[in-house]
């Protein structure tokens, strides 16, 4: 995924990362680099296992109630780009629809199982 610093864009781009704790964060301090020099990346952290001491940021699985919170708003029209497993992908899509987001503009990369065992 290219980010707004990477190719010179100035649109505001908003990442929700899920990992199980904060140390298995992949690109972590590349992450934190890009946010801490551009004002049109932000990224939000949610860990559904262990958090570390003092941590003040989210703690579930992403759901639909975290989204409607973090997501853009569906009356500014996003470009939604959602990748993880299968099941994972499909039903933060589906959340984002109910949401009131439209179908065309979020775009899911899935990975793992596809089918039936």
């Amino acid at each position: 995924m290219a980010v707004p610093a990477a190719v010179g864009s100035t649109v505001a781009t908003r990442m929700l990362y899920s990992s199980r704790s904060f140390e298995e964060v992949i690109y972590r301090d590349e992450l934190d680099h890009l946010v801490s020099n551009t004002t049109h990346l932000e990224v939000v952290y949610t860990l559904t296992r262990v958090q570390p001491p003092g941590w003040k940021g989210y703690h579930r699985r992403i759901d639909t109630e975290m989204l409607r919170e973090v997501a853009w708003p569906s009356d500014q029209h996003p470009l939604i780009f959602i990748c993880g497993p299968t099941p994972f992908a499909e039903t933060a899509a589906a959340s984002l629809v109910t949401l009131g987001d439209d179908p065309g503009h979020i775009k899911t990369e899935r990975f793992g199982p596809t089918g039936e065992a």
